[in-house]
């Protein structure tokens, strides 16, 4: 998405070789179905740098492909899982951008999650990939405020300025190999919080919750998916999406 575009245009603003970039398939979109580019690959392609779309990420010739490449390093961000023939080649180690202080918000919405909860802090880290989701050594963090009308689409745009930064130094770090990775630590009664994907029966709005939580839950949802509600308009059910609340 692009949020990764960020990221991947600082490296290139910055002179790194970029071997080349692996985005999602081209899928059909619209009412016309037409195929649509990733807004990493429209990146890609506008820069002249190679793209590879493996359907499968286990595909003997994408990881034929990646080998014969011969990076230093891997990036991820926002991207699939990875399995352990991908991850495990480069030299100088796999690392993923993720938009939470690990190991807090761990999964596919940490953004959504933590304004949803009323978080008054977040922040991003980058960390080596490893067999598990999110759980790998951490590299780089850094923290930034949550302000209360702020909605998720709000921290996403803060954060994925400074992913993109913070991205940029790790690679640096890892090049120069001045880098000390440091495990996760979960100090004891550490409740630790959750980041699970999104779907449509997590989007509606319960109007028992207080009044403070459902504010939450619009902010974090707002602009995409949105929250929802159904009214009764002339003895019709009629969905409503809310994008903001005071």
């Amino acid at each position: 998405p692009e949020f990764a575009v960020a990221s991947l245009r600082a490296l290139s603003d910055k002179g790194y070789d970029i071997a080349a970039v692996v985005t999602v398939a081209d899928k059909p979109a619209g009412r016309g179905r037409k195929l649509t580019f990733s807004p990493v690959k429209e990146y890609a392609i506008s820069t002249g740098l190679r793209v590879l779309q493996p359907e499968k990420l286990r595909d003997p010739s994408f990881i034929s492909t990646l080998r014969e490449l011969n990076a230093d390093i891997f990036v991820v961000v926002a991207f699939r899982i990875l399995p352990m023939e991908v991850w495990s080649l480069p030299a100088l180690g796999t690392f993923n951008l993720h938009a939470s202080l690990l190991p807090q918000y761990r999964g596919a919405a940490p953004i959504n999650h933590a304004v949803m909860n009323g978080e008054t802090m977040t922040g991003i880290t980058t960390f080596l990939i490893d067999s598990e989701i999110d759980t790998g050594r951490i590299l780089l963090s850094r923290v930034t405020e949550i302000g209360g009308e702020e909605t998720a689409g709000q921290v996403h745009d803060r954060l994925m300025q400074m992913g993109a930064a913070l991205v940029t130094e790790t690679v640096k770090g890892l090049a120069e190999k001045t880098l000390k990775p440091v495990p996760q630590v979960i100090a004891p009664g550490t409740v630790l919080k959750s980041a699970p994907k999104i779907f449509p029966n997590n989007t509606v709005i319960d109007f028992t919750q207080p009044a403070f939580s459902v504010h939450n839950k619009i902010r974090g949802l707002s602009p995409y998916p949105g929250a929802v509600t159904t009214l009764i308009i002339a003895g019709r059910p009629v969905k409503l999406k809310l994008f903001g609340s005071k």
